[in-house]
């Protein structure tokens, strides 16, 4: 059994600078594109605002209450490389949370640590202050290092998800992965799926392990649909 981490470590040793993370927000013309590099650089820093920030543990667990963006495999990645499972309970040990949704998770900011992302371009801070105890990552992750290393590594059994009757491994999730079910090899994935969902979690492990890449898209407009496929080179939809 293996971990998203060792897959990632894999990865980075081949083609680093490949773009594997696409984003465009078509109500924005917002476009992002992370190399493998430079998402395994967010991840490290996401990783360590978690610990150092949040005190958070392995087996612990994390809410990534976002909606379609870029962060939300960032933070996935980040909370798998700590130990952390992702959970859709609502009451979890830390939240990771956008400005839709940073108004309720701030009322309980006293009793668990709420990280809140602004979901500005290039992931900067809010444009006010957010309320007191909220951690704003716009500001606090660039202060973290860019490597991170567990002083607890996880394993291939530690629980990665968890959503109702639903209990998957690190090891299960990557073990899926590697077998394919929406993406070939070196294939590039195009979603308007929420990555941080049960049904979106295959788009950042399947590229990952497939030595493939994803175009993410929030906001789709369904007459740039297919043009924005085709100026990506997409081979597969989900």
């Amino acid at each position: 059994m293996t971990t998203f981490s060792a897959v990632l470590t894999r990865q980075l040793r081949g083609d680093a600078g490949r773009p594997f993370i696409t984003f465009y927000d078509h109500a924005t013309d917002e476009r992002v594109e992370l190399s493998l590099t430079t998402y395994a650089n967010w991840v490290a820093k996401a990783a360590g605002l978690l610990v150092e920030e949040g005190d958070l543990e392995r087996g612990m667990r994390l809410r990534i209450d976002l909606p379609t963006h870029w962060l939300g495999p960032v933070f996935m990645a980040a909370a798998w490389t700590v130990g952390l499972a992702i959970t859709e309970d609502d009451d979890p040990d830390a939240v990771v949370c956008g400005p839709d949704t940073l108004a309720d998770w701030a009322e309980r900011a006293d009793d668990l640590p709420v990280f809140a992302c602004s979901l500005r371009p290039l992931g900067v801070r809010f444009a006010d202050p957010v309320p007191p105890g909220v951690h704003d990552v716009g500001i606090e992750i660039w202060t973290q290092p860019d490597a991170f290393s567990p002083w607890d590594p996880p394993a291939g059994d530690d629980l990665a998800f968890e959503a109702g009757d639903v209990r998957l491994t690190q090891g299960e999730l990557m073990q899926a992965a590697a077998a394919g079910s929406v993406l070939t090899d070196g294939g590039r994935l195009f979603s308007v799926t929420n990555p941080a969902s049960p049904p979106g979690i295959v788009t950042v492990t399947e590229p990952l392990a497939l030595n493939g890449s994803l175009v993410l898209v929030r906001h789709l407009a369904a007459e740039r649909s297919q043009s924005t496929y085709d100026a990506e080179r997409a081979t597969h939809r989900l």
